[in-house]
């Protein structure tokens, strides 16, 4: 009977070690988990906020790599043309392409105009620089070419988006560099301080104005297409070709012949009256003091 109690006894204490153990171990698993709990909570809106940030983050990622691509695609052309066009009236071609330009949202940038020949003889040749957005260019130089006989025709296309882009570059390190002085300026405790950073200041202003003009025009440059048309009325002074003697027709050759006789005689008849006067004059009185002298002569002694 001792023997049994002390076993029992023996037991009781292994159970309640083991429940000890148990209860020992599942209380640290749970202060763990309510810690664990407790740092989600903590810094859960900051994991939030950071998995959102890094969902924008590769979102704006997507949207910067498309934007590239997309910016690959579309390349910054800059589109001059020229266009050399017989019409056969100048002010009616110049209406309908005033007109057509307009109506493509473009405008007539310059024209010049000059009129040539004599008198009644006049013809007209004018220039048009005409301005129209970049997609509407092909259209406005087929408008332009349907006027008239087209002369020439030349088109010239210059690529300037890897100076945009150079110029962006330069303006963000310029305008961050802006920043910084403007940072430097409000920190500045001395007169000399605030003076030096002043001037570096303007330095830098003065720079970022001239390049953010520079990219504006070639932005203005690359969205609008410059076409310049000239206009060339017909000269209306009748050009005669000379033909070789021998290929004149015989009977034109006869009659050419008869009429240069007839022009030959008018010639000598026509000269004749305009030396009579001149004969009378001198030549008649100088044969009669010669006749009288020769009549004296005979008459003398010898």
């Amino acid at each position: 009977m001792p023997a049994k109690r002390t076993l029992a006894a023996v037991a009781l204490a292994a159970v309640l070690v083991l429940a000890g153990c148990g209860g020992a171990s599942t209380g640290a698993g749970g202060s763990g988990e309510i810690a664990a709990d407790r740092g989600a909570n903590t810094g859960g809106s900051g994991g939030a906020e950071a998995t959102a940030s890094g969902g924008d983050g590769a979102s704006g990622g997507g949207g910067g790599s498309t934007a590239s691509e997309a910016a690959l695609r579309e390349r910054a052309l800059i589109k001059t043309g020229t266009v050399v066009v017989e019409v056969d009236d100048f002010e009616s071609s110049r209406a309908n392409l005033t007109d057509a330009v307009e109506g493509y949202g473009g405008f007539v940038s310059e024209t010049r105009t000059q009129r040539r020949g004599p008198e009644n003889h006049t013809y007209v040749h004018g220039t048009l620089v005409l301005r129209v957005p970049s997609e509407e260019y092909e259209s406005l130089r087929s408008d332009a070419e349907a006027e008239g006989d087209v002369v020439s025709s030349e088109t010239n296309t210059r690529d300037v988006t890897d100076r945009l882009v150079d110029l962006e570059a330069r303006l963000e390190n310029l305008r961050a560099e802006r920043d910084r002085l403007r940072t430097l300026y409000d920190r500045a405790n001395s007169t000399e301080d605030v003076l030096a950073v002043q001037r570096e200041l303007s330095d830098v202003q003065g720079e970022i104005e001239r390049l953010e003009a520079k990219k504006q025009s070639l932005e203005r440059r690359v969205a609008y297409s410059t076409l310049t048309v000239e206009l060339r009325e017909p000269d209306p002074t009748p050009t005669y070709t000379r033909e070789a003697w021998y290929d004149t027709p015989v009977v034109s050759a006869f009659l050419q012949s008869v009429e240069g006789v007839l022009v030959v005689g008018r010639a000598i008849v026509v000269g004749t009256a305009y030396a009579l006067p001149y004969v009378l004059a001198f030549v008649a009185p100088v044969a009669v003091l010669g006749g009288v002298a020769w009549r004296l002569r005979d008459r003398l002694p010898r």
